[in-house]
């Protein structure tokens, strides 16, 4: 290991030694998109995060909301799959949002086993006031930004989605469309 990256802290395991130089911006990994995304990330979901707080809920439960709202009658399975969580980490957040009302399960039409999610009007009110905090800032962050200037961002979010089959699906689903601008 390289000298000047290690400290003076003797411990019979190098992988343990501790590193006192920082990475460096640029260079292989470059940095600063990676911390962009960071940070654009946090004040994209703080403001939701705020409004979500007013009810005892986190991140989940809003993204539950959000895909339930965008696509009303979606079954558990489905959402599993979306969202790429296990049964165990959706059944405790979607039973707070049934039981506070905010969400209704009902048996398939053409299978009753099947267990399709419905939005109540206060979970479509709540999606809205979320999803409006959100756009309010991503208009806010175009404002300066010419009309051209959209159409490769979303190219670059579009491709960054991409890799789950589940995700290119919704996508088609919603005609959310990758040749177009946004």
């Amino acid at each position: 290991m390289d000298a000047a990256l290690t400290s003076d802290v003797r411990t019979d395991n190098a992988a343990e030694a501790i590193v006192r130089e920082p990475l460096p911006t640029f260079g292989n990994p470059d940095f600063r998109m990676i911390e962009l995304l960071f940070f654009a990330y946090r004040e994209f979901t703080a403001d939701a995060d705020s409004i979500l707080a007013r009810y005892g809920f986190g991140r989940a439960h809003h993204r539950i909301l959000h895909f339930v709202n965008r696509a009303p009658g979606m079954t558990i399975t489905d959402l599993l799959d979306l969202l790429q969580i296990t049964k165990q980490s959706l059944s405790r957040v979607l039973r707070q949002l049934i039981d506070d009302g905010f969400i209704r399960q009902m048996p398939g039409v053409e299978d009753r086993r099947q267990r399709c999610l419905y939005p109540t009007v206060k979970g479509r009110e709540l999606t809205l006031e979320l999803s409006r905090e959100q756009a309010r800032r991503i208009d806010a962050a175009l404002s300066d930004a010419a009309p051209s200037d959209a159409a490769p961002i979303g190219a670059f979010l579009r491709q960054m989605a991409a890799d789950r089959p589940a995700t290119r699906e919704w996508f088609k689903k919603q005609g959310i469309n990758w040749k177009d601008p946004l």
